[in-house]
């Protein structure tokens, strides 16, 4: 079975999207901050991350730039607040795709599907 680290500081966001992906056969773990993200990466070594932009003490960007000094797990960059400059950004640190949140669980878990082939 195949881990997805989902992080998100909005705790219904992380239960739903929870919920979805265990229904699908995945297992989750769920990061409520950037530097929790990167403890659990560390850990845990999931097969892929799930990652919000705003999240406390470092934004998804953040995260995303130092886990690329180490690793090259696949991550899906989420957020309400896409604008342009974010998604250019992300896109540069290596990131398999953005999801503009609110976005159908169903969706995402065919994505992921997918992506973890």
């Amino acid at each position: 079975m195949k881990k997805v680290l989902i992080a998100d500081d909005d705790a219904v966001t992380l239960k739903k999207l929870a919920d979805g992906l265990e229904r699908s056969g995945y297992v989750t773990l769920s990061a409520r901050s950037g530097k929790e993200c990167l403890d659990i990466v560390e850990r845990d070594d999931p097969d892929l991350i799930l990652l919000d932009v705003v999240m406390p003490e470092m934004d998804g960007l953040e995260v995303l730039e130092q886990l690329r000094t180490s690793s090259d797990v696949p991550v899906v960059v989420m957020s309400a607040f896409g604008n342009g400059d974010k998604v250019e950004q992300a896109r540069k640190l290596g990131i398999e795709c953005f999801l503009n949140k609110p976005f159908d669980t169903e969706v995402l878990v065919e994505l992921l599907d997918v992506i973890l082939i």
